[in-house]
């Protein structure tokens, strides 16, 4: 079942919230989309599922997530730090819809006020009728500070290349291969109620 969240408290700085799940996407912004196959079945499926709602597939993959408890919901708050040490940017954003069914997980988060970018992503793995394994991320986003769009064309880009290596990262936790520098890629979290990573 798909969960929406309710608008009514939220500061998000774009209009379309849950675009990412209808189509078409809005107008007027850059447009992520990629999908990885990850295996076949429903251990697969299973495995591929957590990792993406616990934010573990985002943290291997070297990103700093600051959260509340898991699996994710709507209207939990959640923090990506981008970048490294001092030139790190920490991009604040709200989880907007979820979806737990029997054949596909996953969920989308919108960029709050002080994100550097504008927009939406959702993160999904489905099971095909055939029995295959597949993680999507589909975005739309537009500059939302003067450094992004003083980088151009070069964040789409970027956020292609992401999508791309989040995608490896969940195939590979799925199927219980370990990356090279794994525990070197694993930032941890903490959650806002307790400081303890969760």
């Amino acid at each position: 079942m798909t969960r929406l969240l309710s608008e009514a408290r939220s500061t998000f700085n774009y209009p379309e919230q849950g675009a990412t799940a209808r189509r078409p996407l809005p107008a007027g912004y850059h447009y992520t989309h990629h999908r990885t196959r990850i295996g076949h079945g429903q251990a697969a499926l299973d495995a591929a599922g957590a990792a993406v709602t616990t934010f573990r597939a985002h943290r291997a993959s070297g990103m700093l997530v600051t959260a509340g408890a898991f699996p994710v919901r709507p209207g939990d708050r959640v923090v990506v730090g981008i970048g490294i040490g001092p030139v790190r940017v920490d991009a604040p954003c709200e989880v907007i819809w979820t979806a737990y069914e029997p054949r596909r997980t996953g969920f989308a988060y919108g960029t709050l006020s002080g994100h550097p970018e504008s927009g939406e992503e959702s993160f999904v793995v489905d099971m095909e009728a055939d029995g295959s394994v597949w993680f999507e991320v589909t975005a739309f986003s537009r500059p939302a500070s003067w450094y992004t769009r003083l980088a151009g064309p070069v964040v789409p880009l970027l956020q292609q290349a992401y999508a791309r290596r989040l995608g490896r990262y969940v195939r590979r936790l799925a199927t219980g291969a370990r990356p090279a520098r794994y525990w070197k890629g694993w930032t941890g979290s903490r959650r806002p109620d307790t400081g303890w990573g969760g």
